[in-house]
């Protein structure tokens, strides 16, 4: 088992890809740290690692509140004793659904809120967690940008803008931790059918994008799993500053 003695603290972990991001870690050998602004899906999520003999904690937490989120943190740490990795996977999108408009139609304040989440967020959990793995001698640290960073998908400019700035931040803070055995990558999912509930239209949204791809058919979160559990563990332990496609071929870069 890859992550086996490993605490991983998993944010917008109660729903998706995210859930299925801590399945894997778990089945790794892995210890969750489930964070999610949904609290009951987050202690779902574990119950469920839990009932397979899995160990993990649900952890209710906004990851642009800088306090709950270190009170989550040291939750974890008090838990099972260090924190190892971070995914930082809470953003706007599905769950907290955005605009799908002309650039010039998207509400200002839409604009800020998703920043706030999806930039700010992912730097909260970065500026929280990199202290504990100092601590615990180095580690790891997957942000999760998006496909549509690399092929500029129309409608939708805010979402596209805020993962360009999650793979500028992944460069920097490579640079800025890797002097403390600390990585840090960006996993690039490509258009997953990842929600709980999906409409027809949603369905059919995600199959649009078939044609597209080297790999014809629609991507589930499932198809994300490995190349997680692989910029976690050990065995990418000479990687850092880089972003991993995995949205079967149709982005070649």
């Amino acid at each position: 088992m890859r992550l086996e003695g490993k605490t991983i603290l998993v944010t917008g972990g109660g729903h998706g890809i995210g859930r299925a991001y801590c399945r894997r870690i778990a089945r790794e050998g892995g210890r969750v740290g489930v964070l999610d602004i949904d609290g009951r899906a987050a202690r779902d999520v574990a119950a469920e690692i839990a009932g397979v003999g899995g160990q993990s904690l649900a952890l209710d937490a906004d990851v642009t509140a800088l306090a709950a989120l270190e009170d989550a943190a040291a939750q974890l740490v008090a838990r099972f004793g260090a924190i190892n990795g971070l995914v930082n996977n809470a953003g706007m999108l599905t769950i907290r659904p955005i605009s799908r408009v002309g650039f010039e139609s998207i509400p200002d304040d839409e604009w800020d809120e998703l920043f706030r989440v999806n930039v700010k967020g992912v730097w909260h959990g970065c500026r929280v967690v990199a202290p504990h793995l100092r601590r615990a001698g180095g580690g790891s640290i997957v942000n999760i940008g998006s496909g549509t960073f690399f092929n500029g998908s129309p409608t939708r400019v805010h979402y596209v803008a805020s993962k360009g700035a999650v793979v500028g931040m992944t460069r920097v803070l490579s640079r800025e931790l890797g002097a403390d055995g600390i990585r840090v990558n960006t996993l690039v999912p490509g258009s997953t059918l990842s929600e709980d509930d999906p409409s027809p239209d949603v369905i059919e949204m995600r199959r649009a994008q078939i044609g597209n791809r080297s790999l014809k058919r629609v991507e589930m979160p499932e198809d994300l799993v490995g190349a997680l559990v692989f910029l976690l563990s050990d065995d990418s332990a000479f990687m850092t500053g880089q972003a991993v496609v995995i949205e079967g071929g149709g982005i070649l870069h």
